[in-house]
């Protein structure tokens, strides 16, 4: 075994100790069918009521969430998932986490875009992206470029739909619901995440945004992972103002991980504001009313912008 093979092993099992510690707090005892039990020391099971439960021995399972280097069988961890009450998302996190057969091994650095995809986007009569695993911008289409020149400013390796969200002036955010919308975000990339442990892209990639918004690094710690879901979005465009949209992501076969978001306008003042947007009617104000120039606004990769940015 190579010394990146045992690198990425071993951060694989610090991984998956996290998890089932995360998921083990959050199960009471009633919820387990214990009796209640006064003065608890740690929030949720303990170790040895989880082995009970799952009918592995208690040893094994506190190995097991030491992060020591021990096998799992798909078995042992269905009964594991089943106790710890794991939904379908947490249950392959699971599994991508353990490195069980059934999962497919991760593809090697980042998928290309099918040459067929981007006419595809270009013809749509809808805002539309296609993004990887880390939710990079691989491509977009002229009505994503419209509403989004801020984003666009970004230079290559911050073309990111988190970066973005956590990184740009809360003033005139182009991301107006993003509260309501990151948590489920992060819990998608976490799930995301266990397909490419010990990746250094990936890593530094979230150790940066953890260094560089504390919203981000609180929701990383809770270990939550989720699938892919339609989206209520907000977003303001300072040339129409607020636009809202329904969002929903699409699995592109035959590449690993690229995901291709459309995004429907939720009402007429939406569809109203994007075809003065697209026609060129809307004319940006000089000065928005946070303050910022429309060129600040456009290429808003300043230093004193990051350094103001919060969430």
């Amino acid at each position: 075994m190579t010394d990146m093979a045992k690198v990425n092993g071993t951060a694989r099992r610090t991984e998956l100790a996290e998890f089932l510690r995360s998921r083990r707090e959050r199960i009471t005892p009633e919820q387990a069918g214990f009796p209640p039990a006064p003065r608890r020391r740690t929030p949720g099971l303990r170790r040895e009521e989880v082995a009970q439960l799952a009918g592995v021995g208690v040893t094994w399972y506190t190995w097991l969430e030491q992060g020591r280097p021990i096998n799992a069988s798909t078995q042992v961890l269905d009964a594991i998932a089943r106790t710890l009450k794991l939904d379908s998302a947490e249950h392959r996190h699971l599994y991508a986490l353990a490195q069980v057969p059934e999962v497919d091994p991760a593809s090697d650095g980042d998928p290309c875009l099918p040459s067929e995809i981007q006419p595809i986007l270009d013809q749509m009569g809808h805002m539309a992206s296609v993004v990887n695993e880390r939710f990079d911008m691989i491509a977009t289409n002229t009505r994503f470029n419209a509403l989004f020149p801020s984003v666009l400013a970004q230079d290559k390796w911050n073309r990111n739909t988190f970066w973005c969200t956590f990184t740009l002036p809360e003033c005139c955010h182009p991301f107006v619901n993003r509260h309501e919308t990151i948590s489920p975000q992060v819990a998608t990339l976490r799930a995301a995440y266990a397909r490419h442990i010990g990746e250094p892209h990936w890593d530094d990639f979230i150790n940066d945004l953890i260094h560089r918004s504390e919203t981000f690094a609180e929701l990383w710690a809770r270990n939550d992972v989720a699938g892919y879901g339609q989206l209520q979005r907000v977003f303001y465009q300072p040339a129409v103002g607020i636009l809202r949209y329904t969002a929903t992501s699409f699995g592109i076969h035959g590449t690993a991980g690229l995901r291709m978001n459309v995004f429907v306008p939720a009402d007429d003042e939406t569809r109203s504001g994007e075809q003065r947007l697209y026609s060129g009617e809307a004319v940006p104000p000089e000065v928005l009313p946070c303050g910022h120039t429309w060129e600040e606004w456009v290429d808003n990769r300043s230093k004193a912008a990051f350094e103001a940015a919060t969430l």
